[in-house]
């Protein structure tokens, strides 16, 4: 009579279990730490471990991208200055190309220089691009190429956060309210 109830109470006390105070979605159980094999902006291979110590911010795109990636960079961005000067320093922000044809380091770099100095372009070899997203379950595809050979690339657009250690901690989202996004990285900045 009452089967409904069970998996509703259950429902209810998982809620219970989410802390209040964070606005954005838990991946703590769901995603791994940040491994990745990459060259940044400036010509160097790097390694996650190298951006550990800070919390960050991963997301993927490509500097040819008409909408979303600006959009949700910008929004990074405008939260990043609204947190206090001493934080600021704790957070960084990993845009990773998922066209790496086009997204050379140098191209890369002037693409997060508008952004701001917490911005830090990566690329490399399409199979180290698709082992990072395959391991965050990542997608992207490349659209059909026009007459004059550009095309588009349709991607994730979410926004992983990592804290100081490398573990996955949240997951973002362009479309969340920015005193929302502010407070869970200031929270997150804090913990380091």
């Amino acid at each position: 009579m009452y089967k409904w109830l069970a998996p509703a109470v259950i429902a209810l006390g998982l809620m219970g279990c989410e802390d209040a105070n964070w606005h954005s979605t838990d991946i703590s159980e769901a995603m791994p730490p940040l491994d990745f094999h990459l060259i940044d902006e400036n010509g160097n291979a790097v390694d996650a471990e190298d951006y550990q110590g800070k919390t960050t911010l991963l997301f993927f795109g490509f500097t040819h991208c008409p909408d979303v990636c600006p959009t949700s960079l910008a929004k990074l961005a405008a939260a990043t200055r609204q947190i206090d000067e001493d934080l600021r320093d704790e957070i960084q922000v990993l845009f990773i190309s998922v066209d790496p044809s086009r997204d050379t380091p140098e191209i890369m770099k002037q693409y997060t220089d508008v952004f701001g100095p917490q911005f830090i372009g990566l690329t490399g070899e399409k199979a180290n691009i698709d082992a990072v997203t395959n391991r965050y379950r990542a997608t992207y595809e490349y659209g059909d190429k026009d007459a004059q050979g550009n095309y588009d690339v349709s991607h994730t657009s979410a926004i992983f956060a990592f804290d100081h250690d490398g573990n996955a901690r949240r997951l973002m989202r362009e479309s969340d309210p920015m005193d929302s996004m502010v407070a869970d990285l200031t929270r997150l900045a804090r913990e380091g």
